[in-house]
């Protein structure tokens, strides 16, 4: 069982002060499969401090302490539509008042058909699936959920995004890859197997999904990190 650590309401840590690791909580992870990495990867300030199974704040299946620390932080998915200044406002409005959209077909089916995604991914690279919710290192208030979590042959943290459509991609979505590049950063990882798989009037059309790799660009990640922050300036202000 996780024990809960709730983040200070919009808080953050001094960013030269390593985070707090949750009493008791732990994560499994598996060596990524295939892999030829020589090394870590030296990154910025915000890299991760500590080991990312030390960061988790809440499992999905206490829903209440889940969407309870979703609510007091910034996720992967609010940053997702970070595209630029001008949505700073609707994803404040969001997170004061409650987003909207409360699902639809499409989402039930991905839901559906995540678990059975995520055991392709588990088969074929190693990636386990993950439904932990976690903080930034130097952040409590930056949080992400990936849909899978495993360390490669040179210890390395690498993810796993899973998406379902009805859409021929001839490359990723703009904000899939926003979603991708801040869970990267809240967990230090440096490599991100974004997994989809399509289908036709809810019927998958391959027996396989398709894959490919994105790697950690910490210029975007940086640029997601302030427009974060001016969310969660906005959402103190409120609150004072």
């Amino acid at each position: 069982m996780v024990t809960i650590v709730q983040p200070t309401l919009w808080g953050d840590l001094d960013p030269g002060l390593e985070a707090q690791p949750a009493p008791g909580t732990s994560a499994s992870v598996v060596p990524v499969a295939g892999s030829t990495a020589s090394g870590p990867v030296a990154h910025d300030a915000f890299t991760a401090l500590r080991g990312h199974t030390e960061r988790i704040v809440a499992h999905s299946s206490d829903r209440v302490a889940w969407l309870r620390a979703r609510a007091m932080g910034i996720t992967a998915t609010d940053v997702a539509r970070l595209a630029s200044l001008h949505a700073v406002e609707a994803v404040v409005t969001d997170k004061r008042y409650g987003s909207r959209f409360s699902g639809n077909s499409y989402t039930e089916h991905g839901k559906e058909r995540e678990p059975h995604i995520a055991a392709w991914v588990a088969a074929t690279h190693g990636i386990q699936p993950s439904a932990h919710l976690f903080h930034a290192a130097t952040n409590r208030a930056h949080l992400a959920t990936p849909d899978g979590v495993g360390v490669d042959g040179a210890s390395r943290v690498v993810l796993a995004e899973i998406k379902t459509t009805a859409k021929g991609w001839r490359s990723i979505p703009r904000h899939y890859l926003r979603q991708i590049w801040w869970q990267q950063y809240v967990l230090g990882a440096d490599r991100t197997l974004f997994v989809w798989e399509r289908h036709d009037e809810f019927v998958p059309v391959a027996d396989e999904p398709e894959c490919r790799w994105v790697d950690r660009d910490d210029d975007q990640i940086r640029g997601l990190i302030q427009l974060a922050d001016l969310v969660l300036d906005r959402l103190r202000g409120f609150r004072s």
